[in-house]
């Protein structure tokens, strides 16, 4: 997000009338919405698996393993062990999802109380805590994701913590950027010589402006979560056989490239389309919050 974009954001009290534009112009804008009906065609396919998908995820059989597809009664073939791809795609949309989009919830709201304080406080609170922050830009995300899950160990629980200390950082430090310029603001100036308390302000004048930027970033951060979390289970640091998850059924299937090529592609693509989808969401978001637009 750029600087010019952020203090656009800031300038203005966050009204409804303000929010119900922010809609209008997000209905307006076909590749937002298409991005937008993609993802929720994922989180139905994930919430309703046992009822949509055709077979049990776990059940194979070795007679029938790498089906090409189209395959009579498996569309879009087997995996290596004889069990329904559509199936396994479809309930692997459930960990996914989860390890995408879990960390970065959970790293929002950290994230956020972080910077809002330290960008609200100032001085040396702010120093302190953005000096720390700092130390995890040192390292690239993919490394410090890898080496906190290999130090913690595999599991759905140590992913999931792991991505989470990954993006507090980035979010922590955008929630700092916009709270410092809106802090700066004429109206908050006021409020603070009318002798409002530094929680009033905050709540009522500073977390209206700052929220919305954070979001839209936060939005964005979800599709290097869910590849992220892909990577983590595809290096076998992340969820454990023989659970369905796309990162996880790119790595059992590696071996069958040669073989049946597009059958062992398919989780790749549904990650890419995932993944595609909350960026185009995110810039739509960020088109229909520049008040300058």
């Amino acid at each position: 997000m750029t600087a010019a974009t952020l203090e656009a954001i800031a300038k203005v009290e966050k009204s409804p009338g303000y929010w119900s534009g922010v809609l209008r112009r997000i209905a307006r804008d076909p590749v937002a919405m298409f991005a937008l009906c993609v993802i929720v065609a994922m989180i139905l396919m994930a919430v309703f698996a046992p009822w949509i998908a055709p077979a049990d995820p776990y059940r194979g059989q070795m007679l029938r393993r790498l089906r090409p597809i189209g395959t009579a009664g498996f569309p879009l073939g087997t995996d290596e062990l004889g069990r329904d791809m559509l199936t396994r795609l479809i309930y692997g949309a459930r960990l996914s999802l989860m390890m995408g989009v879990t960390p970065v919830i959970i790293a929002f709201f950290i994230g956020s109380a972080i910077g809002i304080t330290a960008g609200y406080v100032g001085g040396k609170l702010n120093s302190a805590l953005m000096r720390t922050i700092d130390v995890f830009f040192a390292f690239p995300s993919v490394l410090l994701a890898i080496a906190l899950s290999g130090a913690l160990g595999a599991g759905i629980f140590n992913g999931l913590l792991s991505l989470t200390i990954v993006f507090i950082p980035p979010i922590a430090r955008i929630a700092e950027s916009v709270t410092t310029a809106v802090r700066k603001i004429e109206y908050v100036e006021a409020a603070r010589a009318s002798g409002a308390s530094g929680f009033t302000i905050v709540r009522v004048h500073v977390l209206g402006n700052v929220i919305g930027p954070i979001f839209v970033y936060a939005t964005g951060l979800i599709s290097v979560s869910l590849i992220l979390a892909s990577g983590l289970s595809f290096l076998g640091l992340g969820v454990k056989p023989p659970e369905p998850e796309w990162g996880l059924m790119l790595n059992t299937l590696r071996n069958a490239i040669y073989v049946q090529p597009w059958v062992a592609a398919l989780p790749g693509l549904m990650i890419f389309i995932t993944s595609i989808s909350f960026n185009l969401l995110s810039d739509g978001l960020r088109s229909a919050m520049d008040l300058k637009a």
